[in-house]
């Protein structure tokens, strides 16, 4: 059995599935496509939803084998975004300084690069992750 690194919380992703219906948790699982149909279709009308309550562990285990484990926390860059990202303060973080005074400026560049980073913010700690290893 292959064992992953544990750069996703279990915990956080149960709190994001409470507003799963919405994909929090799809997305925070590198998940962006049924991130977003799940966002569309209120978790493929509730069912999809309570579906992925049983499928968190896996999700989670699928996450840790899938990106790198590193100096950079998934769930700190994820919190950062949720709450600050039309701010850019997860860009800061991420030591993308020009981008991250971008997003500050403009509201997360008018939000449609809020929704970018809900696509690839994963990918983008992962790389610099990966780099700094």
């Amino acid at each position: 059995m292959i064992m992953g690194n544990d750069t996703h919380s279990k915990l956080v992703g149960y709190i994001l599935w409470i507003f799963g219906f919405l994909g929090a948790h799809r997305f925070y699982y590198g998940k962006p496509i049924t991130g977003t149909i799940w966002f569309f279709t209120a978790g493929l009308l509730f069912v999809g939803w309570i579906i992925d309550l049983f499928l968190i562990p896996s999700m989670d285990r699928e996450a840790g084998r899938k990106y790198q484990e590193g100096r950079l926390d998934y769930t700190v860059a994820w919190i950062l975004l949720t709450f600050l990202g039309m701010f850019g303060i997860h860009r800061f973080y991420l030591g993308k300084w020009f981008t991250g005074l971008i997003w500050l400026l403009t509201g997360g560049l008018f939000l449609l690069g809020y929704l970018y980073d809900y696509w690839t913010l994963n990918g983008q700690v992962d790389e610099k992750n990966r780099a700094l290893y």
